[in-house]
């Protein structure tokens, strides 16, 4: 099976619905940030840090085209990942995209849970935050917009939101390639 690769800003889930559609389909995960973290052995903060957002950008691309080609998984991939580079035609010639889609009073909720890990959020106030939100998810729809599949997301704050939105995913995926179903 083709990876599905999961894009959106950060901080709608791609990582907490990736792993549980990964268990529900019976299939491998990878966070792209955590394999860069492996392969490089350094935090994606310390990258930011001491190298910058175009020399992360360039390694995060080509770590993209080593794990998208993977079989058998579902990859989240970063909020700018589709943004930079070839990575958006790359991901839609290569891998089942889903798009998940949230509205910046969601994402905005959700990074208060997550705000400490994120090195582009860093010493923003609240009017900060939320003004910065708008304007970079309003750039980034359009490469977000490219993906095969769109589910729209509300704050996932409970076991079954999260299922539910699995089962949306699957769904979609299913009508169009029967041999995604769950693994028994």
């Amino acid at each position: 099976m083709k990876c599905i690769a999961l894009i959106g800003y950060m901080c709608v889930g791609k990582t907490t619905i990736g792993k549980a559609l990964a268990r529900h389909l019976g299939i491998g995960f990878y966070d792209l940030d955590w394999y860069i973290e492996h392969r490089f052995r350094r935090k994606i903060t310390d990258i930011f840090a001491e190298e910058g957002e175009g020399k992360f950008r360039d390694m995060e691309q080509r770590m993209l085209h080593e794990v998208a080609e993977f079989e058998d998984i579902v990859l989240s991939c970063g909020g700018g990942t589709p943004t930079w580079g070839d990575n958006m035609d790359f991901l839609r010639q290569t891998t089942e995209t889903v798009y998940l889609k949230a509205t910046p009073e969601t994402i905005l909720a959700h990074l208060q849970m997550a705000r400490g890990n994120r090195p582009l959020l860093a010493g923003k106030s609240e009017a900060e935050l939320d003004a910065y939100v708008r304007t970079q998810l309003a750039e980034r729809e359009p490469y977000y917009a490219q993906a095969k599949h769109t589910i729209d997301i509300s704050i996932l704050d409970t076991h079954q939101k999260i299922s539910d939105v699995v089962a949306h995913i699957n769904a979609q995926l299913t009508t169009e390639k029967p041999t995604l179903q769950k693994s028994q």
